[in-house]
């Protein structure tokens, strides 16, 4: 296992253990997924493994209704905690230690002054029903209320909610929602 897949492993279990490893992989949707995606990032179609995790991160995309296409960049620590209605836009970056809930959006604007798709930070919670969209920075430590919609920057240490988008200075915006942060070491 590598360390990428090991920061999503400590984030959705509190630990790095293979038992941990094979009770998410066989029972969290999320993770299975999540699993999955790394593996066709990191791997050629060409080779026979290679083509076996691009062909179940193809399945899994349709099953649990999450769109986070191949070129994304997310960093270590992903948490997805409910499957569905994720999409991500395949420009979008995000940081490292960054949950994300249900039905949230990150999409690309192709007018206006916010051109381009969300850029995220680290250690960000996006609530469920949250849409982010256009060329935007998210700061770090920033909590995304549900349902919100969030077309500006927001700095550092913030809460946005809302729509229209309000933001709300914050030092501990994320605390108690950021779980098993992982710090690079197991």
């Amino acid at each position: 296992m590598n360390k990428i897949i090991e920061s999503d492993l400590y984030r959705v279990a509190g630990e790095v253990s293979y038992k941990a490893f094979l009770a998410r992989l066989l029972k969290d949707p999320c993770f299975r997924f999540l699993f999955f995606f790394r593996k066709a990032q990191q791997t050629s179609k060409r080779s026979p493994l290679g083509f076996l995790y691009h062909q179940l991160f193809r399945r899994y995309t349709i099953k649990y209704g999450i769109q986070i296409p191949k070129p994304v960049k997310i960093g270590k620590g992903f948490l997805l905690l409910h499957q569905g209605g994720i999409v991500i836009n395949a420009q979008s970056v995000i940081g490292d230690n960054v949950t994300i809930l249900h039905n949230v959006t990150l999409g690309n604007t192709k007018r206006g002054k916010f051109i381009g798709a969300p850029k995220l930070g680290n250690s960000i919670y996006v609530g469920p029903g949250a849409v982010l969209v256009g060329g935007i920075t998210i700061g770090d430590n920033v909590l995304i209320a549900p349902n919100s919609y969030v077309n500006c920057d927001v700095p550092a240490n913030s809460i946005a909610l809302g729509n229209p988008c309000k933001i709300i200075p914050s030092e501990t915006a994320t605390l108690g929602y950021i779980n098993n942060f992982y710090s690079g070491e197991v």
